[in-house]
């Protein structure tokens, strides 16, 4: 299986067509989209590859379905328009399974999970989304964290950037003092972060993840839906996820 990056200026390329399972295979490669940045979930390696759960999950998809793998690089907002748009096959990229986003796009089983939690130094008092009114919170676009807060701080100042990696640079530099995003990035902002540490204050919620489809597409829905399911079940994925989560995926997962 060969491996290519094909980066954001792809998914503006126009007349992409989704492709079926039978499509992909005869091509000899899949295109699955990740946005890079997120970590734990997919980033780049001291050794300047991606990886990563997703990615890694990304790989054996490829694998097991023999044909080369093309991770489209996309940024978060951009997950769900680029399966709509046909400009990658598949979505593996800590996408939250919503009803609003199944509107748009099909979604596997779920084969993760993914804790949104609110942050802040140690001095700040909250406890609930009560005491986020009139203050400034930093959360990356168009993610679960994003819809959550909208819906449940509506008193709350949100700042809005395009991807993860923005989102951990204005908290590192101190530019927010609050976030919301996953649990996983707390870490990574505090050791880089000459301030106070930023500690959990409550979380939102834990969102399943699922692979995203282009709508209509029920023979490679069915075989990402029997390739997670058997791979949940003989252990793959979960000893994946907690080799880089270094937490375990609840035992019902994939009949959620």
């Amino acid at each position: 299986m060969k491996l290519t990056l094909m980066a954001t200026a792809f998914a503006l390329v126009a007349g992409a067509a989704h492709a079926d399972l039978q499509q992909i295979r005869d091509a000899g490669r899949i295109r699955i989209a990740v946005a890079m940045g997120i970590p734990q979930y997919s980033y780049i390696d001291g050794s300047m590859q991606p990886t990563g759960s997703d990615v890694e999950t990304a790989k054996l998809i490829a694998k097991d379905l023999g044909v080369d793998l093309q991770l489209v690089e996309i940024t978060n907002a951009a997950r769900v328009p680029t399966i709509q748009t046909g400009k990658a096959d598949l979505v593996v990229s800590a996408l939250g399974i919503t009803e609003e986003r199944k509107q748009a796009i099909d979604f596997s089983v779920p084969y993760a999970t993914l804790a949104i939690v609110v942050a802040a130094p140690e001095d700040v008092e909250i406890t609930g989304y009560d005491d986020l009114v009139g203050q400034r919170v930093g959360v990356t676009r168009a993610t679960t964290n994003d819809q959550d807060l909208t819906a449940n701080a509506p008193g709350a100042d949100i700042l809005r950037f395009e991807d993860d990696a923005t989102l951990i640079t204005a908290a590192v530099s101190g530019q927010i003092d609050i976030l919301s995003s996953q649990s996983a990035v707390i870490g990574g902002i505090n050791a880089k972060r000459s301030g106070t540490p930023m500690e959990i204050k409550f979380v939102q919620k834990e969102t399943n993840l699922g692979v995203g489809l282009p709508k209509g597409n029920p023979e490679l829905q069915a075989w990402v839906n029997d390739w997670i399911t058997t791979h949940f079940a003989d252990g793959t994925l979960r000893e994946l996820f907690t080799r880089f989560h270094d937490r375990d995926l609840p035992d019902d997962l994939t009949s959620r």
